[in-house]
């Protein structure tokens, strides 16, 4: 897992090719000019889905991915993501292949994800996006995709 800002986020860039691909959309992206859903930026490889959602008060079902990193940053908003290493989630609930996820039970530690932070997300980490920080509010987030 990697916690950081948009302004550091180059400094990761020699960690693969699709990777600086994604943080470069990021620090380069007019999102008041985009709207929601998919974005393609390398095929299946590297792709963005923005979206605008009400933030909820808590995800007890941790999620992971097994063919894609994901790198979270919201446009607007703030909201809470329980993290985790995926071997400390005590029990698989359900999955999908075709989708590239699996939701999981077990303990998370919270983050702040708002303003420039970025969190980038490994096939080995645990993740329960969208909790509200205090009250629900209404958020907008790009996660690009990047197939490891």
């Amino acid at each position: 897992m990697l916690y950081d800002t948009l302004n550091h986020l180059s400094a990761y860039s020699a960690l693969s090719p699709r990777l600086a691909l994604a943080f470069r959309f990021l620090a380069e992206a007019d999102f008041s000019k985009l709207p929601d859903g998919r974005i393609e930026l390398d095929g299946q490889d590297v792709y963005a889905s923005l979206s605008s959602y009400e933030t909820k008060s808590i995800n007890n079902t941790p999620e992971a991915h097994r063919k894609y990193i994901d790198v979270q940053f919201l446009v607007s908003g703030t909201e809470k993501v329980g993290v985790a290493p995926l071997s400390v989630m005590q029990e698989e609930v359900s999955g999908d292949e075709q989708g590239d996820i699996w939701f999981y039970h077990g303990p998370t530690e919270p983050l702040t994800l708002g303003g420039d932070r970025v969190l980038v997300l490994w096939p080995q980490d645990a993740h329960a996006p969208c909790m509200a920080i205090d009250m629900p509010e209404t958020v907008r987030k790009c996660v690009v995709k990047v197939r490891v």
